[in-house]
């Protein structure tokens, strides 16, 4: 690897000093197209060694670049996040250097322009496909990027340890249209969890199964049945595109990555209604407020279809976090709405507030609030009070439902 950072630094030494920004990155991307292709191996190789790292230290994501990282490569153990000293330090060209060099020229161009990319990145290491999702960017005109790994293997569907009733909805056998939502904050799992789900249909039904992703992370290898992965920015040009298109290609599950704009979400309602069964993610920490970001997030004078077209298609929201635990991993925390007749009638006449209890009062139909989750796993000892309250959407009812407070206090 020594040989390695020798090369960043000589090719470093000829960018001159009078380039700034976007241009400096230019000329940067310039220099990287001119390297040899035994430079460009042994770059390529420095920065897959920070990759295999990440699986030494148990790290779930890791982050180089930019101002922020002052010449160190970050890692993200367990939730916390911290320079690894044993990397050394790089200066902001040579990084600039690395991160440049494991693009495609296409890549380079799409940054350039946009000041983000987001791509998907693999290695081979000892006859196994290791996978990552990445974002590079700028941050105060120096290159940055973010790795997360991708889980090699799919973790169990049991370890979800979700309700049979709910178990019916999320299987194509037993389930055969309707609109699942997996949501949660970013880094939550929520990736992890729906590949889950995914894995769990492909080894048990017959079908055809549709992956839109911006990147795809986890690649499924097509068991019972036949399953398709098309990329943003590489397969298709957008979610709504691959949505559309995904209706001529005979799907009986289509997953939209993220339902990330009003575009994304009145066709994903379109494409439900037609009598597909859609899984897809939203960025919200709760069931609740899941359902009433989709219906903020279109046009007003298009909210009272949206809203009688949601009540109608929705299935399930599976709203989760990943809670330090008393082991110092995380353990995942979950509440799963169900769109039983009142929980829709409840949408459709704008009454969304009325849901949170109905959700607390039907535990025998798989709904559970995050608060009553956060609360089995205090007492079974797997997670601390004060991660419970902290982590907790509303940290009054937690309070009463742990007898902390007296019933009467409870507002």
């Amino acid at each position: 690897m020594e040989e390695a950072k020798v090369i960043l630094k000589q090719i470093a030494q000829n960018i001159p000093d009078t380039a700034y920004g976007a241009e400096r990155m230019m000329l940067i991307g310039d220099l990287v197209s001119r390297q040899s292709q035994e430079e460009r191996v042994l770059i390529k190789r420095l920065f897959d060694s920070f990759l295999l790292r990440m699986a030494d230290i148990s790290a779930s994501d890791i982050d180089l670049g930019g101002f922020g990282s002052q010449g160190k490569v970050w890692y993200r153990v367990f939730g916390s996040k911290k320079p690894e000293l044993s990397q050394g330090s790089f200066t902001f060209d040579e990084i600039n250097l690395l991160i440049l060099t494991i693009l495609l020229e296409r890549q380079r161009q799409f940054l350039f322009e946009n000041r983000n990319l987001d791509f998907s990145y693999t290695i081979m290491h000892n006859g196994q496909m290791l996978r990552f999702r990445a974002d590079t960017y700028f941050d105060l005109d120096q290159l940055a990027l973010n790795m997360r790994a991708i889980n090699v293997v799919v973790r169990p569907y049991k370890g979800l340890d979700l309700h049979p009733n709910v178990t019916k909805i999320l299987s194509l056998l037993h389930t055969k249209e309707g609109l699942i939502l997996v949501t949660g904050i970013t880094g939550s799992g929520k990736s992890s969890t729906l590949d889950t789900i995914i894995d769990a249909n492909n080894h048990s039904v017959d079908g055809h199964i549709v992956i839109i992703a911006s990147p795809v992370e986890y690649v499924h290898k097509s068991d019972k049945c036949i399953v398709r992965h098309r990329e943003i920015g590489r397969d298709v040009h957008s979610f709504k595109e691959g949505a559309v298109q995904s209706l001529r290609q005979d799907p009986d599950i289509i997953v939209i990555g993220e339902m990330r704009d009003p575009d994304t979400i009145m066709t994903a309602l379109e494409i439900t209604d037609s009598g597909h069964k859609v899984f897809s993610t939203l960025h919200t920490s709760s069931a609740v407020e899941s359902i009433d970001r989709i219906i903020g997030e279109v046009h007003p004078n298009e909210q009272e279809r949206v809203r009688n077209r949601l009540a109608d298609v929705l299935k399930c929201v599976i709203s989760q976090k990943l809670i330090p635990s008393l082991d110092g991993k995380r353990v995942l925390a979950k509440e799963v709405l169900v769109a039983n007749p009142s929980v829709k009638a409840a949408i459709k006449n704008n009454n969304t507030s009325e849901i949170y209890q109905m959700m607390s009062e039907s535990g025998e139909q798989g709904m559970i609030t995050m608060e009553q989750d956060l609360k089995r796993l205090y007492l079974a000892k797997r997670i601390s009070l004060e991660n419970a309250m902290n982590f907790a959407n509303n940290k009054r009812r937690l309070q009463q439902i742990l007898n902390l407070v007296p019933q009467g206090d409870l507002i």
